[in-house]
């Protein structure tokens, strides 16, 4: 039986008849199990896809009802298996896996001609758009979107292939459709060249520049403008790269004899949601993982993205920082920010280095896999990651015909050229046990000893090693043997280097690498890098390979040297993080730096243990968003935690979210970090002031503490409608943060200042000061600001009428969060969609978001923001003429607003309490309640500007066509 989805629904028979499944339910339960081909789809899941909110009396028995009925078309194909049901049919029975098998196919295929007919085979499979029945369902939506990525993939693929052909492809109509597509635009734009309409080419690249710059804020990528450079040249080559979004390393040489691995892989990972490359260190895992990502990186719509890990890494913190998550946005913890990020994406995780960390990285893979139904793992570790449904995949040493290549290739490439058909070149290869790794440190040597010499001391070097360490595989123990005989080469200064390298983790500089070693490092340093066992990576960093290192360190120990060259190891890395100027003029590029030596750190305090390295990276830790960090760190401290510490702690777990007692202390810097914690979470609004006031209330204190307090004293007054206060305050932390230069100080005092111009009506002011704010907080990485800013240039241009860009910029910064995990900034934004809507009568829409911003700020006890969504759900309510539910909102709104002592917000209120009294004939009542309101605005001095005077001016216009009175 085949089964079509690339269109409508269609069963046919093997004879190709066609088959009826009656019922539109049974239909939708087909197509349910269609889109999880072959997995087993849970009978919750399905019963919540096929009827929603509107679920049966008993969702279980109707569920086997549309089952049964379905097992009557199909047979026996729909099997019953724990937790649910699965659809038993081969991939390709379905068309869309025959389309994803075509386009594998043709991806591997070297020529174009075959390219091109597979692609247009594949191609000639779409009826209609992919699930065209249930196209509203989202059941259905991500399977479907990525049905039509991969459609459009294939065009593209197409059209490339019929240029590399000598063929003019047609793409206007799917330009026309898909303007914004740049690998699409280029070849369209190599097409138009090619048949000599070069000025129609040219204008398609501008207009694409055009389209670009307006819709997305985007240049064109550095493809497209070579594209258009050699369109003005005339050059006759025309090469174009497509754009990739990947952090996978460019290869420095080609991959020797594993094409067929590749491909395999490939195959696997169309199939498979956890693939793991095992095998002995050295033996090349690695390479071949980043390979095969490679070859998928259009494969994946939402990225390929490659995750080193290294020894006690937090396994979640380095996953998140990959893909670009902050450790910093409260209240979601980091864990459930990345599962978030990732759950409706199509992306290929590449996880390096699994042994080291093994059990944390199953939980964490069995965590995502289970939340996010499109994502795929390609895992390399010394050992399985030991998940139900993992593909192991042994890494193969390389053949005596790929490992003489190999090493012939890297020995040219050193200056000697050797004859890979030797006799000496295979019994060299052979007893190297065709490991990539001592391959390449053998061609290294090959210049200077030859292949006989190489030969005869590894003969000499097997023979003492044989046995190796007991359990170890053999292939293990060759390569020790081959990192033995490399240190046998090495002259007694480059073993000390070597040797005391080995302390560092993910690299170092050269004044790290002095500094440690304590002897002349140069010259040695400059051998190593010869001898292909230090690489040299950009910076200049100096790092090991990995089995290098973990060799290294041996004889480190050896030497009797480990604990000395720890100790400096500290000492250097300490004395770094005490020296950086994290508070000043100089913070961005200190805290780069300190991100760049953030493995070295954690090993120097994992080393010392001390409470005195922790609490100077505390405020490096909050700045580069790596709080579960700061939580590790003090947790596995060897000593007790002093009142900073305790306070530093706490304030972190605030901050994520936690909930935690609040420790006493002394210290006017620990005071103002929980009053800015307390602040931040909303956690506790009084509890916050009283420590900001007891800071503020000490003379002579530390004028940056001085200043941060008075930033949150601002934004404190701000939400208590205290106006003079928070403009008071502001503009002095301001003026005292601009003087010490410091730009993460500056930006908190964007929020209560850019509120009070927006309140004032001053938008010109309001829209500088988030501007300035939203290049602050790029320069820092601080993207959870950042969406925040975004918002409240969005809100400015809703306040100017200018409706578009309000969208745009409150859409911009609701991704930009979502991507960071940072649930508050989402709502943020969402409040200026809500807003924005229901000006332009979009009342539905309005209500929708506003209802989901509510329940959020009742879960965060967040009253402040819930005063605001009253009032709104309020009035959308009054405009729909239902005057019963507009009181009834307005009235909960007034007692919120009347609890947190914010004038504005009862001034609201009661602006809505007249909407709603007018509207229900009690016009009297309702000029009162507006009089009062305006009294209460004018009282702190901030009357209602004309922007925001819409829904004043309505009741007012209601109340004089009554003949009421207004004064």
């Amino acid at each position: 039986m085949r089964f079509g989805v690339l269109g409508p629904l269609e069963v046919r028979s093997a004879d190709g008849d066609p088959v009826d499944v009656p019922e539109t339910k049974v239909r939708a339960l087909l197509a349910d199990l269609l889109v999880h081909r072959g997995r087993v789809v849970s009978a919750d899941r399905l019963a919540e896809d096929l009827w929603a909110e509107r679920q049966p009396v008993n969702p279980m028995a109707s569920l086997q009802t549309k089952v049964s009925r379905l097992r009557r078309a199909l047979g026996g194909l729909v099997e019953s298996r724990p937790p649910g049901y699965v659809l038993l049919v081969e991939p390709e029975a379905v068309d869309l896996g025959r389309f994803d098998a075509l386009l594998l196919r043709a991806r591997r295929a070297d020529n174009a001609r075959v390219r091109a007919d597979l692609l247009t085979e594949a191609l000639s499979l779409w009826r209609g758009p992919a699930f065209a029945d249930f196209a509203d369902e989202d059941f259905v939506r991500a399977a479907a979107e990525r049905a039509e990525e991969q459609r459009l993939t294939a065009v593209e693929s197409l059209a490339e292939a019929r240029l590399e052909l000598g063929e003019q492809p047609d793409l206007a109509q799917v330009v026309a459709e898909h303007p914004l597509r740049e690998r699409l635009r280029a070849a369209h734009i190599r097409a138009l060249y090619r048949a000599g309409r070069q000025n129609e080419a040219i204008d398609h690249y501008e207009d694409l520049r055009a389209r670009l710059a307006d819709e997305l804020g985007l240049d064109p990528g550095p493809g497209l403008v070579a594209l258009h450079t050699a369109i003005l040249r005339q050059d006759p080559a025309l090469t174009a790269a497509p754009q990739r979004r990947t952090n996978l390393p460019a290869p420095v040489t080609d991959i020797i004899g594993r094409s067929a691995a590749v491909a395999e892989l490939r195959e696997l990972l169309a199939v498979k949601r956890l693939v793991t490359l095992t095998g002995a260190g050295g033996v090349g895992k690695t390479r071949l993982a980043v390979e095969t990502a490679a070859e998928l990186v259009d494969s994946f719509s939402d990225g390929v993205w490659l995750v080193e890990f290294w020894d006690n890494d937090d396994v979640v913190a380095a996953v998140a920082s990959v893909l670009g998550i902050r450790d910093d946005a409260a209240p979601v913890p980091l864990l459930d920010r990345l599962l978030d990020s990732l759950r409706d994406k199509h992306t290929l995780l590449v996880l390096d280095n699994c042994e080291h960390v093994v059990e944390p990285a199953a939980n964490l893979v069995e965590l995502l896999l289970r939340t996010a139904p499109s994502l795929r793992v390609l895992a390399t570790s010394q050992e399985p990651i030991g998940l139900a449904g993992e593909t192991q995949w042994p890494v193969p040493t390389l053949d005596s015909a790929d490992a003489t290549r190999l090493f012939a290739e890297r020995a040219a490439a050193g200056g000697y050229p050797v004859n890979p058909s030797a006799p000496e070149v295979e019994r060299l290869c052979k007893r190297l046990d065709g490991i990539p790794l001592a391959l390449e440190l053998a061609a290294t040597r090959v210049r200077v000893l030859g292949v006989a010499e190489l030969l005869a001391r590894l003969d000499d070097r097997f023979s003492v090693l044989t046995s190796g360490h007991r359990g170890a595989p053999s292939r293990q123990q060759t390569l020790r043997a081959m990192l033995d005989w490399s240190w046998e080469l090495l002259t007694e200064p480059e073993r000390v280097v070597l040797r005391r390298l080995a302390v560092h983790v993910d690299g170092c500089t050269l004044e790290a690498a002095e500094a440690v070693c304590a002897v002349d490092v140069l010259d040695p340093l400059a051998r190593l890098v010869d001898r292909s066992l230090v690489t040299v990576l950009e910076g200049p960093r100096y790092r090991l390979l990995e089995s290098v290192a973990a060799y290294a360190t041996e004889r480190l120990a050896e030497a009797g040297e480990l604990d000395a060259v720890r100790q400096r190891h500290y000492d250097y890395y300490s004395g770094l993080a005490e020296s950086a100027a994290l508070r000043g003029p100089k913070q961005r590029d200190w805290v780069r730096r300190l991100d760049r030596e953030n493995a070295n750190l954690r090993a120097a305090l994992d080393f010392g243990g001390d409470l005195r390295l922790a609490n100077v990276l505390s405020w490096y830790w909050y700045l580069s968003g790596r709080l579960s960090e700061a939580k590790r760190a003090y947790d596995a401290l060897r000593e007790p935690l002093d009142p900073q510490s305790s306070a530093c702690l706490a304030g972190m777990f605030l901050l994520t979210g936690q909930t935690v007692a609040i420790p006493d202390t002394d210290d006017p810097e620990s005071q103002w970090f929980l009053g800015f914690a307390l602040y931040r979470s909303g956690a506790d609004l009084g509890a916050s002031e009283r420590l900001i006031e007891g800071v503020l209330a000490e003379p002579g204190g530390d004028e940056w503490v001085i200043a941060a307090a008075l930033s949150v004293r601002a934004s404190q007054a701000l939400v208590r409608g205290d106006l003079d206060r928070a403009r008071a305050d502001g503009e002095r932390a301001q003026a005292m943060f601009r003087e010490l230069g410091d730009q993460w100080g500056q930006l908190q005092t964007v929020f209560p200042l850019a509120a009070l111009a927006e309140i004032a009506g001053d938008y010109a002011r309001a829209e500088r000061l988030n501007r300035d704010g939203l290049r602050m907080a790029e320069e820092l990485r601080l993207w959870s600001e950042a969406a925040d800013r975004l918002t409240g240039l969005g809100r400015l241009a809703l306040l100017t009428g200018d409706f578009a860009a309000a969208e745009d910029l409150h859409e911009r910064a609701r991704k930009l969060a979502a991507r960071q995990g940072y649930r508050a900034g989402e709502i943020h934004a969402e409040i200026g969609l809500a807003l924005g809507a229901r000006r332009q009568g979009d009342l539905d829409a309005a209500e929708n978001h506003l209802r989901g911003v509510y329940e959020w700020n009742r879960h965060a006890a967040f009253d402040p923001g819930n005063a605001l969504i009253l009032a709104e759900l309020g009035f959308v309510a009054e405009l729909r003429g239902d005057a019963d539910t507009a009181l009834a909102l307005h009235t909960k709104g007034l007692t919120v607003a009347r609890h947190i002592g914010d004038p504005r917000a009862v001034a609201l209120a009661q602006e809505g309490l007249a909407g709603a009294h007018s509207l229900a004939g009690d016009h009297e009542y309702a000029a009162r309640l507006l009089a009062e309101a305006a009294a209460a605005r004018n009282a702190v001095g901030a009357p209602l500007p004309s922007a925001e005077r819409g829904d004043v001016d309505r009741v007012r216009t209601r109340l004089r066509d009554s003949g009421t009175s207004l004064s």
